[in-house]
């Protein structure tokens, strides 16, 4: 039979030992500590697992994901800035809803919902892998009586529907007019205070991210041996201590390292980045300079692809290529070679040689 006592601070503590075991937690009023208690007692004799009182008396949805967030924190692996935006997000639509209705038919019209809204496919498949993210984990983690067999029915359902899918994925290239655009608007207008024309050249022949590129610093960069640290490099398996070498080539018509030293003549402050920028001001500067241009449906990501397209046009291999874009899956490089079949010709010509 559990123990229950008054403390001094007038809550009430139980103590459950059973079987070898021992167990204790603190309530409020009496009535918690003794269903808590009896409740333990009977998982124990079950052969079950019996669970602490926050997370036994967990009912809503919204508490899965504080507690999910909270475990997380715990081991120093805090949600990024997405994911923690979906969790806001599910915690305002579904955060009330009782985990028990929060069945097929409810996230079926929770999708219907967010689609309604001007939620995309790919960004629908984000919110249900999310929420069954939480789910799964509150299972695996708390052995809480919770199932995913629902989460799975109302995607296949909401694929059914055309409402989940994949993203399209992009082939876009600048061409050669294109950037001589791009370099023109930028070079004749003084009043942009980032180097827009170099940053354009450097991200095409680093195949680096919008963010990396603003985020190296000089004490990332050896001239000696021209290679730069990209410190956590995105990687959809580790968000943090994904630190990556690479060479800074020329072979993509621009010469990385010559760029960088063209940096260091002008610098002129403490801030040890390279660039020493917002790289959401650069991506705005790249768009409103596109519009004015006359250049549609350019990203400034789609810089990343020439890139790594001018890599293989070299005739670097698939893991040669995957040293400079960080690609862990070299299945994922697909989608970023799209080769101008005029290149075939100088491949050719080297292997000739």
């Amino acid at each position: 039979m559990a123990s229950i006592r008054k403390q001094k601070s007038g809550h009430w503590r139980v103590w459950v030992r059973r079987k070898g075991r021992s167990l204790t937690e603190t309530f409020v009023n009496r009535g918690d500590a003794k269903a808590w208690g009896l409740e333990t007692e009977r998982q124990i004799d079950r052969g079950g697992s019996p669970m602490p009182s926050r997370v036994s008396r967990i009912t809503k949805f919204k508490e899965l994901i504080d507690l999910h967030i909270a475990d997380m924190n715990e081991v120093g692996k805090p949600p990024g800035r997405s994911k923690a935006a979906t969790l806001d997000m599910l915690r305002r639509e579904l955060g009330q809803k009782s985990i028990v209705d929060l069945d097929r038919s409810e996230l079926l019209k929770f999708g219907r919902d967010r689609a309604a809204q001007g939620a995309g496919p790919v960004t629908l498949s984000m919110d249900i892998g999310a929420i069954k993210l939480v789910v799964s984990h509150a299972a695996a983690v708390h052995g809480l009586d919770v199932s995913v067999e629902p989460i799975n029915l109302a995607r296949i359902a909401l694929k059914r529907l055309g409402l989940i899918g994949k993203s399209n994925e992009r082939d876009r290239r600048p061409t050669d007019e294109e950037l001589e655009k791009l370099f023109l608007h930028f070079d004749k207008n003084e009043r942009y205070t980032i180097p827009m024309s170099r940053v354009i050249r450097f991200a095409i022949a680093t195949a680096m991210r919008q963010e990396e590129i603003f985020r190296v610093t000089w004490s990332d960069y050896n001239p000696r041996t021209k290679m730069l640290l990209i410190r956590d490099r995105k990687d959809p398996r580790s968000k943090k201590g994904n630190d990556q070498r690479i060479p800074l080539l020329s072979v993509s018509g621009y010469d990385a390292a010559a760029m960088i030293e063209e940096q260091r003549s002008i610098r002129a402050n403490e801030d040890d980045r390279i660039f020493p920028h917002h790289h959401k001001s650069a991506g705005t500067a790249f768009t409103r300079a596109c519009t004015m241009a006359g250049i549609h449906d350019l990203h400034f990501h789609d810089l990343r692809h020439e890139g790594t397209s001018r890599l293989f046009e070299a005739g670097f291999a698939i893991q040669q290529v995957a040293l400079v874009t960080g690609h862990k899956d070299w299945k994922m490089l697909r989608r970023y070679t799209h080769l101008k079949p005029e290149s075939l010709h100088a491949i050719a010509a080297g292997l000739d040689r």
